[in-house]
């Protein structure tokens, strides 16, 4: 996908150092943006536009301010070779800013890149859908009275992700796909193996273990490849664990690999959406875990039937255990340190399913998810310091994340799903904010 722009001048100011810059940046951007034709600031702009370009800025400015509130578009600033503002620039950002009007300066390529992709997703969001399969969310299945309390399963969630990205949630039957997976006969998976097994390390896993988890991807990559519009796929797949002999954690690792779906554990449609927008647009490792900071006490440990948290160097406040079905969550095998499928851990799932045990790297990472209103994302940065493990447990292999401020990430957590980026985000995601037009709650 390319984002499409549309390129501003000012009338009386345009000149050949307009052509020049915008001549390059059609060079270097031609993989991310697609230029339509330049207008004059002031002149209605295409309806199909993305954003428009400034790819010069000009004192004009100061007396165009109503032509600059008038844009209900993204208003990008990219003025120099390098795919980026310049320093020149800041003094026309400020006034405009001042005035009530957001622009959109980045200061590296990276984040030109970012933003490109941010606008295409925007606007591909709003043909796309999301696929969860369930029946009875938080009504039957395990554990009622924990699945009762989260927000994604409320049509009301549902109504505010179409409402403000425009995405369509559709609900398919768990307990049919499921059925129909089972179904399938060993065949089928034992032709997926041919071709994917020398890709996937397999641990203590027994072969009806295996063709069970290759089966469900089979159905899911059906499911995929007739309706080009799903962007992503979640499976209620623990409180509803009774519709199928396997969970969906290798599939959603194949068809990541395969095909870059987005995937929804537990079917969260928040997480989801927050990894669409995140991945797609900053193209960076990031998955989905459960959080436990060290400062939640027994009421953690117990959830994860572990004895006591970690040693750590820093002040155990600080410090999250992040793990989830076993052990860190599903972690694409692209993504990934180490990787391996291993047999299921969690009671609440079929004795003859899977899980993953993988691992991103040590070192920063960026914590984030949407708010429930979908108006903010946290974000929190820290640091991967170590794995690790505990015997008979659901903790088999866990990261040990530090943070700057434990008792402040506590307060401003807005679930116990929490998405990992690699690598320190902030600064990329609040850029990318002002396309999708969200607040940032960060510290």
């Amino acid at each position: 996908m390319r984002s499409k722009v549309t390129p501003l001048y000012f009338e009386k100011g345009r000149n050949e150092d307009f052509d020049i810059q915008l001549n390059l940046l059609k060079k270097i951007l031609a993989d991310y943006v697609e230029f339509l034709e330049e207008v004059p600031l002031g002149d209605p702009i295409p309806s199909n536009t993305d954003a428009v370009l400034f790819p010069q800025i000009l004192g004009a400015a100061y007396d165009q301010l109503d032509d600059f509130k008038a844009i209900d578009v993204p208003i990008l600033i990219i003025t120099t070779e390098f795919g980026t503002m310049a320093m020149w620039d800041w003094e026309v950002i400020k006034y405009l800013e001042s005035e009530g009007v957001e622009v959109i300066a980045p200061y590296n390529m990276d984040q030109t890149k970012n933003l490109a992709r941010a606008l295409a997703i925007k606007r591909d969001l709003k043909s796309s859908k999301f696929v969860i399969y369930q029946d009875e969310p938080a009504v039957g299945g395990f554990q009622p009275e924990i699945f009762k309390r989260f927000y994604w399963y409320m049509d009301e969630c549902t109504q505010r992700m179409f409402t403000k990205f425009g995405v369509a949630l559709e609900e398919r039957s768990f307990a049919k796909m499921g059925s129909e997976a089972k179904a399938l006969p060993d065949s089928d998976a034992e032709r997926v193996w041919e071709v994917w097994g020398d890709r996937l390390p397999f641990g203590e896993v027994n072969i009806n273990q295996r063709n069970s988890a290759l089966k469900l991807y089979v159905k899911l990559k059906d499911a995929l490849e007739v309706d080009p519009a799903i962007k992503g796929m979640g499976i209620n797949c623990l409180n509803e664990s009774h519709h199928s002999d396997t969970t969906p954690c290798l599939a959603w690792n194949m068809l990541y690999e395969e095909e870059q779906l987005i995937w929804g554990c537990e079917g969260d449609t928040l997480t989801m959406l927050s990894k669409y927008l995140l991945h797609k647009s900053l193209d960076v490792p990031i998955m989905m875990t459960n959080m436990y900071p060290f400062l939640m006490g027994d009421a953690a440990l117990k959830h994860e039937r572990i004895p006591y948290f970690p040693e750590v160097t820093g002040n155990p406040d600080n410090y999250i255990l992040a793990a989830h079905c076993g052990y860190l969550g599903v972690v694409p095998q692209s993504f990934a340190t180490d990787w391996k499928v291993e047999s299921k851990v969690l009671a609440i799932v079929d004795d003859n399913a899977i899980a993953l045990d993988a691992r991103l790297p040590e070192g920063p990472i960026t914590l984030a998810k949407l708010h429930p209103t979908l108006e903010t994302m946290s974000v929190i940065e820290g640091e991967i310091e170590k794995y690790t493990q505990y015997e008979d447990s659901d903790c088999l292999n866990g990261a040990v994340i530090r943070v700057s401020d434990g008792h402040q990430l506590v307060s401003s957590l807005t679930s116990h799903h929490y998405l990992i980026l690699t690598g320190h985000r902030l600064a990329e995601i609040r850029q990318i904010a002002k396309v999708f037009d969200f607040d940032i709650e960060a510290y």
